[in-house]
């Protein structure tokens, strides 16, 4: 899928997109919540979560599908869809778009937009249901994002890193 607004290509990730995927999830994530500095709570989770390996076990599960917005100079974004996991509020669907992220020096290029649009053709083209979200209560852009484009509150939840829970809003999306 190539998207008008934006000069990229949405595609599905690959296994030699995992280095790739790990190093852009470092960076967003780094610049979106460790906002003070960075304590070894926060590296060690980072630093865990966001590997190769991971991202290559995510591509073998077929219950996981990852679709990257590819540059001429490489991978600028990405969105995760899994399908199967129920949502921490009951009563929206089974299908979570659990990550999507663009590195921060394309913010506001519709590179976001375009692979949220990618997602949900790719929810209504495997017959699964409508999408939810959960986002850190306090990234009101990323809230409004969805918001604008077609997700409502639907709940609160908390994410957990060892003993700390972090309020995170809950959106679905309101249909296909």
């Amino acid at each position: 899928m190539t998207c008008p607004s934006i000069p990229a290509a949405i595609r599905p990730a690959g296994m030699n997109d995992c280095s790739s995927l790990a190093a852009l999830s470092v960076e967003v994530w780094s610049s979106t919540y460790l906002r003070n500095g960075i304590s070894g709570h926060f590296a060690d989770y980072v630093l865990a979560h966001y590997t190769p390996a991971r991202f290559a076990e995510a591509l073998q599960n077929p219950a996981e599908r990852l679709l990257v917005s590819q540059n001429r100079d490489g991978i600028d974004g990405y969105i995760r869809v899994t399908h199967g996991r129920p949502s921490p509020v009951g009563g929206c669907s089974c299908t979570e778009i659990s990550t999507l992220y663009v590195q921060p020096r394309h913010h506001g290029r519709g590179i976001g937009i375009c692979l949220l649009q990618a997602g949900l053709q790719l929810c209504r083209s495997n017959g699964w249901d409508a999408p939810w979200l959960s986002s850190n209560s306090e990234n009101s852009r990323a809230i409004s994002f969805y918001l604008r484009n077609g997700f409502e509150h639907a709940g609160l939840t908390s994410f957990r890193i060892s003993e700390s829970e972090y309020a995170n809003d809950v959106l679905q999306y309101s249909s296909l």
